[in-house]
């Protein structure tokens, strides 16, 4: 099973799509490697800058409506490459959502008070979060901040498919 926690990267907007997330004309690529480089080279943030932010990462929490657009499976390739294998944002666009099972990653909903309790404590500051997938927890922690706990959902078949490794490897064992 993937690792699942680390260091966190925040990106604070809703409605990043998967044009932003792996921009499309990479969609040509035929390896995962070679989408690596340009992960969220089109995302527009102030100060955002993905070669020096992202290295090191390996989670992303966000806002609303992650990975709305189209739906190819290239925008969480991009990431699962990248070692990124959590996303926790307020939603997600379906497929996108089911495109990370589908993955063997993970993508957690978490509730405006809490994503906003997030916002406002640790951006800016080396923040890193541990998950423990049995008790549905997730624990943020950062110098100098107190650490935060949120609670998260997971079906039983989605953690099915995060165990096996994702929707392929599932099959292989249960079909």
């Amino acid at each position: 099973m993937k690792s699942f926690g680390g260091k966190v990267l925040f990106l604070d907007r809703n409605d990043i799509n998967t044009d932003e997330i792996i921009p499309a004309k990479y969609l040509t690529e035929n390896t995962k490697e070679a989408l690596k480089p340009n992960l969220l080279e089109d995302l527009k943030l102030p100060g955002f800058d993905p070669k020096k932010d992202l290295p090191g990462k390996s989670v992303v929490v966000t806002r609303a409506n992650f990975g709305c657009g189209s739906s190819r499976e290239h925008a969480p390739w991009a990431l699962e490459v990248n070692g990124i294998n959590l996303v926790l944002a307020e939603s997600f666009a379906r497929i996108y959502r089911q495109n990370m099972y589908n993955c063997g990653m993970i993508a957690v909903e978490l509730g405006v008070a809490d994503l906003n309790a997030l916002f406002t404590d640790f951006p800016g500051k080396a923040t890193t979060v541990a998950m423990d997938i049995s008790k549905r927890e997730l624990t943020f922690t950062a110098p100098g901040v107190a650490a935060k706990k949120a609670s998260f959902k997971l079906s039983e078949f989605e953690s099915a498919l995060v165990e096996a490794g994702g929707w392929v490897e599932y099959a292989a064992k249960n079909y």
